[in-house]
């Protein structure tokens, strides 16, 4: 670790940046309510964070149609495993430790919904099949016993235009996303083109 000038207590930080207001001190609740519940229905991507019993920590997006998430009650939602890359890093994660976080975000709104809590990896039919899409059930799902959860503000969102498309960079200047991998994975007779049509073959055929 480089020798920065580094921040070593909370008391330190405190005398850096302040304390929260009393607003921000009491908008978490420990349940989903209705205004949850509506904004969890209208949602069509989460960003899951997970780690292990390390503390080694890994982020994960998951995304559907809006309503993709299954609330069960007031303390409990479901969250389908859609075919991915079978790393399951965050799965191999609840394994060994059951703490999670997410974020839901709504295109448009630049809010988010925070919510924490334990999680566990279900393969109840009963359950899974009320997640069913595109014909296919997924294998397993991932619940999450809700323990907090509030709205977060609009800064970040708003700092990076995240929404506003005339801030959006052209296509032609996007990262080249098969040549990433190909370099990356540097595996022999796999150049960038193959890396693509791997790719769109898997966005074609084994979305769900």
């Amino acid at each position: 670790m480089q020798d920065f000038n580094t921040i070593k207590s909370v008391e330190e930080l405190r005398a850096i940046l302040g304390y929260p207001s009393e607003l921000v001190k009491n908008k978490a609740i420990d349940a989903l309510d209705e205004h949850c519940r509506q904004f969890i229905s209208k949602s069509p991507l989460l960003i899951m964070a997970t780690s292990d019993a390390e503390g080694l920590c890994d982020v994960s997006p998951r995304g559907d149609l809006p309503g993709f998430v299954l609330v069960l009650d007031d303390n409990h939602l479901v969250i389908p495993e859609r075919p991915g890359n079978r790393r399951m890093d965050s799965l191999r994660n609840i394994l060994s430790n059951p703490n999670a976080g997410l974020i839901f975000l709504i295109p448009g709104l630049e809010e988010t919904l925070r919510v924490n809590g334990h999680a566990y990896i279900v393969r109840d039919e009963e359950l899974l099949v009320r997640m069913e899409s595109h014909g296919r059930i997924p294998l397993v799902g991932i619940v999450i016993e809700v323990e907090e959860c509030y709205m977060h503000c609009a800064k970040s969102l708003k700092r990076s235009s995240l929404w506003n498309p005339d801030s959006w960079i052209a296509k032609a200047e996007l990262p080249n996303v098969a040549q990433m991998i190909s370099d990356h994975a540097k595996l022999p007779g796999m150049n960038a083109e193959k890396v693509k049509a791997s790719l769109q073959d898997s966005y074609t055929n084994r979305m769900y």
